[in-house]
């Protein structure tokens, strides 16, 4: 089974190992979720396992989300996100999931919302270095300066780094290590830094990266 698990992020942190080194964490509060639907190549065209966290009041959920969390008993919830599996998952609708299952495993893949950063220039998007800030360059400084080929084709090609919207995408960072379980209070350590603000939703996956 390919194990994933929904969750949202805490902060970050550092812990110290034996030998006394500090290891930086980002601490994530992963399960428990609840299975809501399991997806079958017979009737779906495809295995996943779809998973439900966080419980959202009744009134403010729609009548389609409260019914489709009724079906497995549960309440319906603000997170709901899929697990692909390459094969029929060994899990139940309903069964409820939490982060024991990450027990035994070394690496993960964490996708989330990168934080919003507005519209933004070359600089702070792309990293450029800017113009000079002497010998005439006037009121240029942060500008991206010629972006464009002449005559021909006598416009800018595609993929050209602009100035434009910074942030608020998908993004996942992959092939963390996994530093800490704590069952008991749902929590899970990783080494380094997740996509998004703290209080973020996050989809926790078993990493296919060698």
């Amino acid at each position: 089974m390919q194990v994933g698990l929904l969750g949202r992020k805490v902060g970050m942190t550092q812990i110290y190992q034996e030998d006394g080194t500090s290891v930086p964490v980002t601490v994530l509060e992963c399960g428990p979720c609840t299975v809501l639907q399991v997806r079958t190549e017979e009737r779906d065209g495809y295995h996943a396992v779809q998973l439900g966290f966080d419980d959202k009041k009744r009134k403010n959920a729609t009548q389609a989300a409260r019914g489709h969390a009724k079906k497995v008993g549960a309440e319906p919830k603000r997170y709901v996100r899929e697990v692909r599996q390459e094969k029929a998952a060994e899990v139940a609708e309903g069964q409820t999931l939490t982060v024991e299952v990450f027990d035994g495993i070394k690496r993960v893949d964490v996708t989330g919302t990168s934080k919003g950063r507005g519209y933004a220039g070359v600089i702070k998007r792309h990293g450029f270095r800017g113009l000079r800030a002497t010998h005439g360059v006037k009121r240029m400084h942060r500008h991206p300066g010629s972006s464009g080929p002449s005559a021909d084709p006598s416009r800018t090609q595609k993929g050209i780094r602009k100035p434009g919207q910074f942030g608020n995408v998908r993004s996942t960072v992959r092939n963390l290590e996994v530093v800490k379980i704590d069952p008991a209070n749902n929590l899970l350590l990783l080494r380094g830094a997740v996509p998004g603000p703290n209080g973020g939703y996050l989809t926790v996956r078993q990493t296919n990266k060698v």
